[in-house]
Formats: C-alpha cells, structure tokens, sequence
C-alpha cells in the first residue's frame, strides 16, 4: 500500500507540474512510513519538501497555493495531529468555493495515516474520519487496499475540490483482518495487492461490495473491511461486505440496494462509538430503508475512550466482538 500510494504521488507529479507534495520528514527522508520515499530526489526540493511542525501553518499555506492554481498535497504525519489545522480545514478551505460564490477554489488533497493496531497510543491512533464528514465542502476517503489506495488518491488529486484523504496505518504493508497474534499477510499474496503501475482512477463516491451475501449487510472502511470478512466466516454469516472506499459523498445508491436485499444491517468502524460516522450511516440506513429492515441495526465500533495502549486490542473491534454481534442480529 505504500509503494501504491507513493505510485499515485509519482505519478500525479510527472502528469503535472502544479502538483507539489510537502509536510514533516516528507522531501529528503520520506516520509515517517516511506510513502514519499524518492520523490524529492526526483522532483526537486521546490516540488517535494518538508514543512516545520505547524499543522496550520502547513495547511494555510495550502491553501493559498491551490487559490493561485498549484495542487498541492499536504501530508499530515498522524491523522491525531490534523487538529491544529482544523480551522484552516473547516474555515478556509471546504468554505472557499462558496463564500467566493464559485469564484475561487482550492485542489488541495490533504493525506495522512489513521488508526490503531500498532501500540501507538492515544495519539498516534485515532479515527477523526467523522469529524470531517460533518464539514460541507470537503470529501473525504479511506482505502482499505492497495489498489483503491492508488485509483482514489490519483482522482483525489484531480478533484477540483479538497480532499481528506486518511490511509489506515495498520494495512500499509498488508491486510490485517484484527487477529494480532497470528503472522501478518503480505499485500504480495493478496489479490488486490496487484497494482498497475500506470495511471488510473477510482471515481470518488462509489462503494465495492467486496463479497456478496443474502443475510445481512455489513457496511465499513478501511482496516475493518478486513475484519468484516474474518468476522462474517467465524460468525457462519452469509454476509454482504460493502466497503464504502468513500464516506463523504457517500454512495448510498449501493447501499441501500445491498440493505433491501439482505434486510439486516451492521455497520463497523475503528472510531469511538458517539457521533461517529456509523451514526449518520445507521441514520440513511433507517431513513432509505426501514420498511425492508428485519431486526434493528447494529453497530460494532472502538469504545468511547482515549486509545489505550495497554488494552490496545481490547479497544479495536476485532473478529470476536464482530461475530457476537452477526450472531445477535440474525437472531432478532
């Protein structure tokens, strides 16, 4: 997934040169987890470079970069640093193309590595996903695989609007279906860890069902669409993995037709459980389609807690608390 991503930077950069990539440690180190690896030896130290630790300065300076008609890609270096630049996020950037009346607007793509799963702690493990599905003006995306990672990240770039584009941390360097004490599988024996190396997109706003199923719909993001499949086989569930790829705008056109037909929904996520994205999705869902829901919906998510590090894998909803959870739904 790193190599996919750094594929997708590489690539954006030779098709054009508005593209500039900058945050902490991204020119001559590349990147804390190497996913802008060689890019500023390539590019030059005016198209690739690193930033002082100033959240927001980096991103106002984005801002203004994409006004004057650059595209810039900002990397935030953990998604629990990307507070500080919130209100030139919320502020500036989603409201530019409005307040401007269609005047003025900014291609800024806004990249940075969510999730726990590897004794990070409390900050460097959040989900913030849903903080920013509640700000009109900005889409925001999160892969689960290499191959989306890629196409989404290249239409992400493009898109003449911002984008908040979060990268799962824990998949970076192979699918991780939550149980940690077994070996972890490479992206290298993984179906979509095969990815070409020319330049694709994945168009914004639309869901993969990634299997399909007749009894009951899951609907995740990220690392958990990993977990949703070990999940639904330990449960014994035929269950149908929808995995969103994008949640604002959210593509409830599959959604909703995966939910008719299966008449039962669950919806998983890495993020504390209050106000997190799985409560606007549980509301579409009950609004879309109540009169062929079967039993109430479920929700698996973190706990509405600070990311332990001691209890890491007491917090990350994992295949366990997955399975106990199919196995409730299928019985109301």
């Amino acid at each position: 997934m790193i190599q996919a991503i750094n594929s997708a930077l590489d690539i954006c950069m030779s098709r054009d040169p508005d593209v500039l990539v900058f945050g902490e440690d991204v020119g001559y180190f590349g990147g804390v987890f190497r996913c802008t690896a060689g890019l500023q030896k390539k590019y030059g130290k005016t198209r690739c470079f690193d930033t002082p630790i100033s959240e927001g300065g980096m991103l106002g300076a984005a801002v203004g970069m994409g006004v004057y008609g650059l595209r810039p890609v900002a990397e935030i270096q953990f998604a629990d640093y990307i507070y500080p630049a919130f209100d030139q996020l919320v502020s500036e950037l989603a409201r530019l193309r409005h307040r401007s009346a269609g005047e003025f607007h900014a291609p800024v793509t806004v990249r940075t590595p969510c999730g726990g799963g590897i004794f990070g702690g409390q900050t460097h493990s959040q989900s913030p996903e849903g903080v920013f599905t509640h700000v009109c003006g900005l889409k925001t995306v999160m892969p689960s695989n290499p191959f989306d990672a890629k196409g989404l990240l290249i239409a992400a770039i493009e898109d003449d609007d911002p984008v908040v584009f979060f990268e799962p941390k824990r998949i970076y360097n192979g699918p991780f279906d939550g149980h940690h004490d077994k070996p972890l599988q490479p992206w290298g024996k993984h179906p979509m860890g095969e990815v070409p190396e020319e330049h694709y997109r994945i168009e914004l706003g639309r869901a993969n069902v990634v299997r399909e199923g007749a009894d009951c719909t899951i609907l995740c993001y990220g690392t958990m669409v990993h977990v949703a499949l070990a999940g639904a086989e330990e449960a014994h569930v035929d269950a149908e993995v929808v995995d969103l790829r994008t949640l604002l705008p959210v593509d409830m056109e599959t959604i909703e037709a995966s939910v008719k037909k299966t008449g039962r929904c669950l919806i998983l996520h890495e993020a504390t459980k209050t106000s997190g994205y799985g409560a606007e999705l549980l509301s579409l869902v009950q609004e879309h389609c109540f009169w062929h829901l079967e039993a109430p919906i479920q929700r698996v998510t973190g706990w509405d807690t600070p990311y332990p590090h001691a209890f890491e894998w007491h917090y990350f909803p994992g295949p366990a608390r997955l399975a106990k959870a199919l196995t409730r739904l299928m019985e109301d």
